[in-house]
């Protein structure tokens, strides 16, 4: 009886290290991100005067010599443009989702009441010139299908190319992150990952949330990051560290201790306050 609880605990750690090593290190790829600061949809203003996933807070960023983490979604008319959000509610004075609304539609929206307006990823791209190494994160959510994550990915790496920096992909869908395996193996990827309690509150199954929380797509696109929220690693996130995946820190906020989460992460991404360059 004891062996077959022994044999039964083997496979089941086995399956676990299966289901959540990242990928191999791929050292010369992390080299652009080491130690960077990245800011968190531009370097905006708490009170969005400078508003976020803008023109004006790439080019804030850019200024201060951060790093850039920014998040990519299509239109209904599959143009690729920059927004966090799944819906236009919180950031515009439309309603609905962004895959729902043309760019058309889209283009003319005034982001938090400011002059500035939604932009297309290859206008963000031509902004920034290349000067800071960049963070995309695509944006996904379950229902999409197989074609749609096609899509999206395919589109999301013609436009990169044009891009003179360094860049990497990242994704909370692990789906996402291994078509960015599969279609660009040369490119960093990451896997983002939230707490299980964070999750919860946002209405996700306890089984979905479990997974998603752990990493147990990682099988799927063996990230080479895993982008960890500020609270206490998991096990599964301390496997990934000790198999050595690179640690990337979101989204640190002012009342964070920077310096402590410098000494524990490769790289970070902040908001609301402007830390020093560091790379």
């Amino acid at each position: 009886m004891a062996l077959c609880f022994a044999a039964v605990v083997l496979i089941l750690a086995a399956l676990t290290v299966f289901l959540v090593a990242p990928g191999r290190p791929r050292r010369p790829l992390r080299t652009p991100f080491l130690h960077y600061n990245f800011a968190h949809r531009g370097l905006f203003t708490q009170d969005q005067s400078i508003p976020e996933n803008s023109l004006p807070a790439f080019a804030a960023a850019v200024a201060c010599g951060c790093g850039i983490e920014l998040d990519v979604q299509f239109t209904a008319d599959r143009q690729l443009v920059v927004f966090h959000d799944d819906t236009l509610d919180r950031m515009t004075g439309a309603k609905g989702w962004v895959r729902d609304h043309t760019w058309q539609q889209i283009q003319g929206l005034s982001l938090a009441g400011t002059a500035c307006t939604p932009p297309l990823f290859a206008r963000a791209l031509e902004e920034i010139g290349g000067r800071v190494p960049l963070i995309v994160e695509i944006k996904s959510r379950q229902e999409y299908g197989g074609a749609y994550l096609d899509a999206l990915c395919t589109a999301t790496l013609q436009a990169l190319q044009t891009y003179a920096g360094p860049y990497c992909i990242e994704s909370f869908d692990p789906r996402v992150v291994r078509r960015i395996r599969r279609m660009a193996p040369g490119v960093l990827r990451g896997q983002l990952a939230d707490s299980y309690r964070a999750n919860r509150r946002l209405g996700v199954h306890p089984v979905h949330a479990f997974l998603i929380s752990h990493c147990f797509g990682n099988f799927l696109g063996r990230p080479d990051f895993i982008a960890w929220c500020p609270e206490r690693e998991n096990g599964a996130v301390a496997l990934c560290r000790a198999m050595g995946a690179m640690m990337v820190q979101w989204t640190i906020l002012p009342q964070h201790d920077h310096k402590a989460c410098q000494r524990r992460y490769d790289a970070l991404i902040f908001q609301w306050y402007s830390p020093a360059p560091r790379y």
